[in-house]
């Protein structure tokens, strides 16, 4: 190999692979899987369709790897799916208070998943994990304003090395039935690190400071981990609905 033949100096070769399937997800594959083989012997006429569900399931619970921006005074997006609310909104009890986010109230940002959007939620903050509050409730549409006070929801806190504190919310939607937790209070997370996972069909609201102004538009599409979904110092990009 020649000099012109080398690739430049800090370059590698990347090839794209399948998105793994979360450890969350996989008992569900293997039960889907099983039920297309069953149905081999059962009822033939099925199998395909089954695969085909199985394929869905799969697919549902791929957990793609992720770059979070190396960046001061950001805010990334704690899910994939389309924004569908941004609004300046008085906090859930839970997350009001001293000891959470205060009591003013402040801009929410809405990020609708549907069905075939990643559904493994991140962090937008690197920090503490402050509160981690699991409420109980309806599983009306999560697209609907109310679905926050009335939908089963999760509330997090995570607090960063300055004293600041980011408070979001899962909330499960029509389909879902179980929003699951992979962290505790007390732990440390990085921005951009996996949190919880809500199955099959949801919503995440983030709730911003007051310092930071909201970077995404109404219909915008992120992707969790890597969206920068506000920043410090910078005003809306966009008006919000008071």
């Amino acid at each position: 190999m020649t000099s012109l033949d080398k690739p430049p100096i800090g370059t590698s070769t990347v090839k794209w692979r399948f998105p793994d399937i979360h450890p969350e997800g996989r008992k569900y594959v293997l039960i889907a899987a099983a039920i297309a083989l069953v149905s081999l012997w059962v009822w033939d006429v099925l199998t395909w369709p089954l695969i085909f569900v199985t394929l869905g399931v799969a697919a549902f619970f791929r957990d793609p790897v992720r770059v979070t921006p190396v960046e001061d005074g950001v805010l990334v997006a704690p899910a994939d799916g389309l924004v569908t609310m941004i609004q300046r909104v008085s906090l859930p009890p839970e997350l009001a208070g001293p000891h959470a986010l205060g009591t003013e109230p402040m801009v929410r940002v809405s990020i609708f998943m549907s069905v075939f959007d990643v559904h493994v939620n991140r962090t937008p903050i690197t920090g503490t994990i402050r509160h981690v509050i699991y409420i109980s409730g309806k599983f009306m549409n999560a697209d609907l304003d109310k679905a926050s006070d009335e939908n089963e929801r999760q509330h997090m806190v995570v607090e960063d090395r300055d004293g600041l504190r980011i408070g979001f919310t899962q909330i499960a939607g029509l389909v879902a039935r179980r929003i699951v937790a992979f962290v505790k209070p007390g732990d440390m997370v990085v921005g951009g690190q996996r949190i919880g996972l809500i199955r099959f069909g949801s919503r995440v609201d983030i709730f911003l400071p007051e310092e930071y102004g909201a970077q995404v538009i109404l219909g915008q599409r992120t992707i969790a981990g890597e969206t920068i979904i506000a920043r410090r110092g910078i005003q809306n990009v966009a008006g919000v609905a008071q």
